[in-house]
Order: structure tokens, then C-alpha cells, then sequence
């Protein structure tokens, strides 16, 4: 390698030989080729610190914490424009020639909305809900709603007419959609497990639907997408149907999976070649239009014989809200808006952190289009893209999703430490890999109590923040932003969000 070629390390791996008991756990659980074991010298040693990705294993599974993970501490000449994260780019490529691949989700410091937001309490007038003595409906449903309920007699009984169908959720939370492939077999089933505990739904990605997991069918929403992989009868009979249009980490691409992650299982249930790449087209070849959608809608509606709702996916772009209302128009039962800070397994990095808007302006924009249009009662929105906390998930729903949507959060419950190593399919902890002995990483029964955990955690803040409003069901505050106050410095954001600036004057109901 010459000089030139060499990039300098991210990070620097250090190991205390006073305190190493020479157990070689780290170099057992390294996977990236950082630390080795040293049989001649009886120790582990550092034979490649600039492989190193600060997935932390080694420093986690070290029993006298010999082991330290650094910056790296040479840094470079520093610039207002060539910052460090350019010029490595710029290294790459000149190294490869190639797209760069990126997992996970937009890494770039641009402002969080969420973060420039808070929620307005109740005190007197409007007073407080105790939650620990007083019920708070967390349940919604996820489906088509009728403009009002309509009764009908049949032999001097009387009845609800059809109505359309619905899944009950018992919190406003889904687990977004990921496949068998982009996740380890192990990661796959814990989240289906925890979803079916719960009572909410986690999607199978496009990468089709193994026989093992075919009994959680009731908490699963099956993809359908544009490469179509794994798409059968057997996979349409699920709680409900999505059509992939579009994803937050990729606006206007197509699916991408790696054949080094492409194992026999991910073949057997994909219905593709062992070790090929995945890899699904930009768009929807049958859909080329709003009429083509509805096409498709009708398809799976009539597939199903009219028992389970179809959404649409898209990804939170800058003409979100008419896009909705031609969703709307045709016939979708909800639409999902995924964000550009949304998680992926594998994406061109140059589309990953530069397409899309904040998940935040678009629900607002699109509850507030369809409103205005008389039609938002027709769907149920869907909302995710990096929702990291139970105050991002009450603040999406108070700007308008009747749904929020988490991803990372999920893999962060399992152990995930946002590497962004996705791509490799080398994952230290065992969830992004299909390589069946790193997925065994994962403890099923550890893994499915962590996710059910966070549900229930954030279904309990929900229920503390609801009560400080004075509401009594989700369902009653959804899109209510009067609850929301905008701290940030950008009066236009607030106008697109429809919330009031902190400070200013409310109206009836609080203090």
C-alpha cells in the first residue's frame, strides 16, 4: 500500500496488559478483524485498530474492562469546509471507484425538529388527569374509518353496517419494517414475539415471509414491494398489506441487498440465488400513475377478500401532501410517511443523507392538506423516521399521525450500538447479519423481553404525558396541536408545523 492510500484510523483500540487476564474473549467476539489472540505470546493483541467500528463487544464482554476504545487521537489539519467526513469520502472513492454503501440511519448533524418542540400541561381550569388511578385509552386501530356509523335492520334486528376493516392496536407504536436478510433470524423473530405479547405489529421488510413465522401472522404486515420477493398467497394472509412506494433512508431508490448477506435461508425465503445481491427496482413498474395504484389496491383488496387493510409506504418528500391525497383518493386503508432520518440495511450514503425532509413537516403538512380536503378521516397515518424516545412518538402524534413507527429503537433495545456496519453483514451483536453463527448473538428470550419492555415503557409515558394534558384516549389527540409549543428559531418551521410559538396566547382550555 503506498502512503498516500492510507487512511488515517477513526479509532483506536487499547488494551491494559495489567489488567488483560489473557482470557481472549475479545478476540473471539471481535468480528471486524481488529483484535487477535496471540498463542505465542498468550494475549490478545491489536492487529488492525483502523478496521475498528466502536461496535464496543470487546470492551462489553471483557471481564477485568482492560479493554478502551479512543478517537483516534491524530486528527486531521482542520477546515470550515473540508471536514473530516468529506475528505474520508473523498478518500473512498478515489480508493474504489464506487457508490458508497451506507446502513443505518442519516448521521449528518442537521437539526431535529422534534427537538425544538414541547407540549403545553394543564393546571387549573383544564385540569389534570391522574393516570395511575384514572383510565387513559392508549388502543387505536389501524384500517379505513366511516364518516359516521350507519345502522341497518335485517329480520327486525338492528346492526352496524360493514364497516371497513381494521386492526386494534393496544398502543399507537409499530415496529417499522425490516427484512430476513437486512436482520439475523434470531433479531427477526424476537421483535415478531414481542409485537404478538404486546398486541401491535411489526413489518416483514420486502424480503418475504419464512414458514417459521407464518403463526404471527395476526401482528404482521406484509410488503409488497417493488422487487416482489417472497410475495405469495401464503404471505398476502397477513394482519394487514403495504404497498412500498417509497423509504424515508432512500427516497426514489430501490431495495438493496448485499449477496454476502444472501445466506440459504434468505434464498429459500426471497426465492433468489444464494450469495446474489437483492436487488430491488426504483419504482413500482405497474405503477406509474394514481389510477395504477388504486389498480394494485383493488388487487390485494380483492386477493384478501376485503379482511385486512392496504396502506402505502412513502417517504417524507417535499410534495408529501398531495401525494397522500391521491393515496387517499385511491382507496388506500393508511399511509405510512417514513422520514429521512429512517434506517435502512444498505443505501447509497449520497441519497441517505441528502433526499427527503423531517418526518415532522410532513405528517404536519399531509394531516393538514387532508383536513382541509374533508378526506382525513378515510386513513390511518402512519408516521416514523427516527423516533427515538416516547417524547418523539407524543409529539408525531400531536402533529397528526394517528401511528407512530420505530426502527433503530427497536434494534437499540436488542443491543444495537449504531455502528452503521449494516452493510458488511459482520454485525458484532448479531442483529443486522445473516450469518447464522453471529446470529446466535442474540438470546430469543433476553431480546423479546428488552422489546417488550420499551413498549410498555413508552405506552406508560404516553399515558403520564396524556394525563398532564387533561386527555383521556390517543385517539382525542391526535393532530391537537394546541398541546404543542415551538421553541426554536425559525418562525416559517413553526408556520408549517401549525404550533403556536412558546409564550404566545392559547385558546380555551389551558393556562
Amino acid at each position: 500500500m503506498r502512503a498516500q492510500d492510507k487512511v488515517m484510523p477513526r479509532f483506536k483500540v487499547e488494551i491494559d496488559y495489567d489488567e488483560c487476564n489473557s482470557c481472549g474473549r475479545c478476540a473471539v467476539n471481535c468480528t471486524f478483524g481488529v483484535i487477535e489472540f496471540d498463542r505465542e505470546q498468550d494475549k490478545p493483541i491489536i492487529v488492525d485498530t483502523g478496521k475498528c467500528v466502536a461496535c464496543q463487544r470487546c470492551a462489553v464482554f471483557c471481564p477485568t474492562n482492560a479493554i478502551s476504545i479512543k478517537e483516534y487521537p491524530v486528527t486531521y489539519a482542520p477546515h470550515g469546509n473540508w471536514t473530516p467526513w468529506h475528505r474520508r469520502g473523498v478518500y473512498e472513492q478515489a480508493r474504489t471507484g464506487a457508490v458508497l454503501l451506507a446502513g443505518m440511519g442519516n448521521d449528518r448533524n442537521y437539526p431535529v425538529v422534534f427537538d425544538s418542540l414541547v407540549w403545553d400541561a394543564c393546571q387549573v381550569t383544564n385540569p389534570a388527569i391522574d393516570a395511575l388511578r384514572e383510565p387513559v385509552e392508549t388502543r387505536t386501530f389501524l384500517g379505513r374509518k366511516p364518516k359516521k356509523l350507519g345502522i341497518r335492520e335485517i329480520n327486525g334486528k338492528f346492526e352496524l353496517e360493514d364497516i371497513y376493516p381494521n386492526v386494534m392496536l393496544s398502543t399507537p407504536l409499530i415496529i417499522d419494517h425490516m427484512s430476513l436478510g437486512s436482520i439475523s433470524y434470531n433479531a427477526y423473530t424476537a421483535m415478531l414475539r414481542a409485537v404478538s405479547e404486546v398486541g401491535t405489529l411489526f413489518g416483514t421488510g420486502e424480503g418475504g415471509l419464512h414458514p417459521d413465522h407464518y403463526p404471527f401472522r395476526k401482528n404482521i404486515i406484509s410488503e409488497v414491494a417493488s422487487g416482489r420477493f417472497g410475495v405469495s398467497p401464503d404471505y398476502l394472509d397477513a394482519a394487514a398489506l403495504e404497498i412500498k412506494i417509497g423509504q424515508g433512508a432512500k427516497p426514489g431508490h430501490g431495495g438493496q441487498l448485499p449477496g454476502e448477506k444472501v445466506t440459504q435461508l434468505i434464498s429459500d425465503t426471497r426465492g433468489i440465488p444464494l450469495g446474489t445481491d437483492a436487488l430491488s427496482p426504483n419504482p413500482q413498474h405497474d405503477i406509474y400513475s394514481i389510477e395504477d395504484l388504486k389498480t394494485l389496491i383493488a388487487a390485494l383488496h380483492e386477493a384478501t377478500e376485503y379482511r385486512v387493510p392496504v396502506g402505502v409506504k412513502i417517504a417524507a418528500v417535499n410534495n408529501v401532501a398531495p401525494i397522500a391525497s391521491g393515496i387517499v383518493r385511491a382507496d388506500a386503508d393508511f399511509i405510512t410517511i417514513d422520514g429521512f432520518r429512517g434506517g435502512t440495511g444498505a443505501a447509497p450514503r449520497v441519497i441517505r443523507d441528502n433526499a427527503g425532509i423531517p418526518v415532522e413537516l410532513a405528517v404536519a403538512s399531509v394531516d393538514q392538506h387532508l383536513t382541509n380536503e374533508g378526506i382525513r378521516h378515510k386513513v390511518t397515518l402512519v408516521a416514523g423516521g427516527s423516533l427515538r424516545s416516547s417524547s418523539d412518538l407524543i409529539k408525531i402524534l400531536a402533529l397528526g399521525a394517528d401511528v407512530g413507527m420505530v426502527g433503530t429503537a427497536a434494534l437499540i433495545a436488542m443491543g444495537c450500538r449504531v455502528c452503521q456496519q449494516c452493510t458488511t453483514g459482520k454485525c458484532a451483536w448479531g442483529i443486522a447479519t445473516g450469518d447464522p453463527i453471529l446470529g446466535k448473538r442474540i438470546d430469543l428470550e433476553w431480546a423479546t423481553r428488552r422489546l417488550i419492555n420499551l413498549f410498555c415503557s413508552w405506552t406508560a409515558d404516553l399515558d403520564e404525558v396524556l394525563g398532564t394534558m387533561g386527555i383521556d384516549a390517543v385517539e382525542s389527540f391526535v393532530g391537537n396541536r394546541d398541546r404543542l409549543r415551538y421553541i426554536g428559531s425559525n418562525p416559517e418551521e413553526a408556520k408549517i408545523l401549525g404550533v403556536k410559538h412558546a409564550g404566545s396566547r392559547i385558546g380555551i382550555g389551558g393556562e
